[in-house]
């Protein structure tokens, strides 16, 4: 459960890397409107991607920081999905896109947590997975 939801972990930050990679190269093609909302985000997007990376990472590694940093990771995802398919400029399938993956990883990383818990209650280690 934990690997799957690492990697799915880790796909998401590379995701935000490529946003990432996109923005630079719009800011270097000039189409941007404000070029301090431009770096702004763009720095914005590369710590995002960082900690992303990162929580993949303490997640593959067990470590619990990861696990809570990877649930925020999704509900904030979701948060985007939701506003993807609502309001004037809706796109469903975009909102599907990216929920459907937050939606797994988000189960795949309670199920983590309850198995790393109840391996702590019980003092031994975590099961393999």
């Amino acid at each position: 459960m934990a690997i799957v939801a690492a990697i799915l972990v880790g796909l998401e930050g590379l995701g935000i890397v490529a946003l990432t990679i996109w923005q630079i190269g719009a800011l270097l093609a000039g189409d941007t409107e404000s070029l301090t909302s431009a770096l702004a985000l763009l720095v914005l997007s590369g710590l995002g991607a960082t900690a992303v990376l990162a929580f993949a990472v303490a997640i593959w590694r067990g470590q619990s920081w990861g696990r809570s940093g990877g649930v925020v990771t999704q509900l904030l995802i979701l948060a985007v999905a939701i506003g993807a398919v609502t309001g004037a400029y809706a796109h469903p399938a975009t909102g599907v896109a990216l929920a459907v993956p937050a939606l797994v990883a988000l189960v795949l990383l309670i199920l983590a947590i309850r198995s790393a818990g109840g391996a702590a209650r019980t003092g031994s280690e975590a099961p393999p997975e």
